[in-house]
């Protein structure tokens, strides 16, 4: 009960960040506990709990998205990563939440338009603040080939946010 309480939110903004939308996200996040809890007592400590936690989560979604990909106009078979982030309850007023949403709808286009390779270091690194060891646990490479990734992550993010930019904006960076 406590990892699920103290990590049900950092694996449900995980979960979606990662590509899954917010229709599958409860189930992916459910399967990622139910696993947790089947295997705690394998959990050996070599890694922090997070990123144990973290790990299962990640494989879960390439599961998820493993298994869409093989069902032709399954919604889930688009690479799109549908943000689904939880509102700050003391900053709820409309033109905020309007806004709030513009910028999670950008930044879900902008990712959607990275590999899934690329986006799973970006967000691990930009979003999540893991450190280039601790993505390497997740993503099995050492720091150099995880520091290598997301230097290209980076800059396939770069570009696909000037992509958005002139594209919605009509003004490139």
């Amino acid at each position: 009960d406590a990892v699920y309480e103290s990590m049900v939110d950092y694996v449900w903004n995980v979960v979606c960040r990662m590509g899954v939308p917010a229709s599958d996200a409860e189930d992916v996040v459910q399967e990622v506990f139910v696993t947790v809890y089947r295997r705690l007592g394998e959990f050996e400590g070599r890694a922090q709990l997070k990123t144990w936690v973290f790990t299962i989560a990640v494989h879960l979604v390439q599961h998820y998205f493993r298994t869409h990909a093989r069902k032709p106009g399954d919604r889930a078979s688009a690479k799109g990563t549908e943000i689904q982030a939880l509102v700050d309850q003391r900053d709820n007023g409309p033109a905020n939440h309007v806004e709030r949403r513009e910028r999670y709808d950008a930044l879900d286009w902008v990712l959607g338009q990275l590999d899934e390779g690329k986006r799973l270091v970006f967000v691990l690194a930009e979003l999540e603040q893991l450190t280039l060891v601790e993505i390497g646990e997740i993503v099995g490479a050492n720091p150099n080939t995880v520091a290598t990734r997301l230097r290209a992550a980076r800059q396939a993010f770069e570009k696909a946010l000037a992509r958005f930019q002139t594209r919605e904006l009509g003004n490139p960076l």
